[in-house]
């Protein structure tokens, strides 16, 4: 069968969901497709490993409403081959896609354990996994969270706060190394453990199979650890297949222009795909994150539908941690020169990210309402220096 499009996007994310409601904005009368693997329409991510835990919100709650944008929807549709020249994509089931205009927000896939471990292994990323994993997240059941990261530490206090027994694995020596200050890392394993969570650090899980009622993985350490589930949150590889099947560039990700154009014709790129070059930064990014996908996805459709304009956005992205919580801005890497700036020891206060005297990240750490700030130091010359940042952002709530 053929179906036929004025505006076509591949995938149906968050991403996908703000470009549809963009091209609507400009173009109410705009012809949308939107092709997606999951069974589902677009919904928010982040609640996944957060609020949703929390009871803060519920499955139904976290539904985008994508339908407003008139988009016309095909759910559980993998797209495998695109035909640039002729302006047509086909998915597995042997269905073509004409469009006019293409946006690819194909998303990313998340980095898999070396073996398999049944239903009771989760590699994190859907409203499926999150699904499969409560069914397992029972007060008393006993959780290995594998990594130590953004998710991984998200998911651990998640579960903890859910009652489970939470065994947190990583090779790492902290939680959140190369991202947090050695002494913030520090004292977040020691907190980690306050809440109740077994916290192995520079530990490998090298394998792992079924047993009756859970998994039993295999550690580098030599021990065994017996869980009624596993979960995964290893980071994810950009889906880039398609681009590379119809010879688009592709460099950790889409490369897109400042429109957001791919070098094909007619197809833009947006969300955890596309690798786009931010000015205040002087370099090219892909991020992984909410503010990204959203932003990026609304420019993209505005672009599509004929409003130009360059993007130029810095994405922020933000983590609740127990009863501790932060938004970040740029550059969060511990190579860089690292600036402390606490109100209260690794409780509330800023840590800054320089490069040759430039401000390439911030770490609003239990500090609140200074992102469009931390962004403004971002884009500013300086230089700076420790003396120099001491104070600049508000501190506390």
């Amino acid at each position: 069968m053929e179906h036929v499009h004025d505006y076509l996007i591949v995938g149906a994310g968050m991403a996908a969901d703000a470009a549809a409601k963009a091209i609507h904005d400009v173009d109410a009368a705009a012809d949308i497709g939107m092709v997606g693997e999951e069974a589902v329409p677009p919904y928010q991510r982040p609640p996944l490993s957060k609020a949703l835990w929390k009871g803060d919100k519920q499955v139904a709650d976290i539904d985008l409403g994508t339908a407003v944008s008139g988009a016309k929807l095909y759910p559980e549709r993998r797209i495998v081959a695109l035909d640039c020249a002729a302006h047509v994509v086909r998915d597995a089931q042997g269905d073509s896609y004409r469009y006019r205009r293409l946006l690819l927000a194909t998303g990313a896939t998340p980095r898999r354990l070396p073996f398999e471990g049944g239903d009771r292994v989760i590699h994190f990323r859907t409203l499926r996994d999150y699904e499969n994993l409560r069914h397992f997240a029972r007060p008393g059941a006993e959780i290995a969270v594998i990594g130590g990261g953004f998710i991984g530490a998200e998911l651990a206090a998640s579960l903890c706060g859910a009652g489970c027994k939470v065994s947190m694995l990583f090779p790492d020596s902290h939680i959140g190394a190369g991202r947090y200050p050695d002494g913030l890392s520090h004292y977040l394993d020691d907190y980690y453990r306050r809440h109740g969570v077994d916290v192995r650090s520079g530990v490998r899980v090298s394998g792992g199979r079924p047993i009756d009622g859970g998994v039993e993985l295999s550690l580098s350490d030599g021990s065994l650890l017996r869980v009624e589930a596993a979960v995964a949150g290893l980071g994810v590889t950009p889906n880039t297949a398609l681009a590379e099947q119809a010879g688009l560039k592709v460099d950790n990700g889409i490369v897109v222009d400042a429109q957001l154009r791919s070098d094909g014709p007619d197809i833009w790129a947006a969300g955890d795909v596309a690798n786009f070059y931010n000015p205040a930064l002087d370099r090219r990014l892909r991020v992984e994150h909410e503010d990204a996908a959203i932003s990026m996805g609304r420019h993209a459709g505005r672009a599509m539908a004929g409003i130009a304009g360059s993007y130029d956005t810095l994405p922020f992205f933000y983590s609740d941690l127990f009863d501790l919580g932060y938004e970040a801005v740029g550059l969060l890497d511990t190579r860089l020169q690292v600036v402390e700036d606490w109100r209260e020891p690794h409780r509330e206060g800023v840590v800054y990210y320089l490069e040759h005297g430039r401000v390439r990240g911030v770490l609003l750490w239990n500090t609140w309402d200074q992102v469009d700030a931390a962004r403004a130091l971002i884009a500013d010359p300086g230089p700076f220096d420790a003396a120099s940042l001491k104070g600049r952002l508000p501190k506390g709530k």
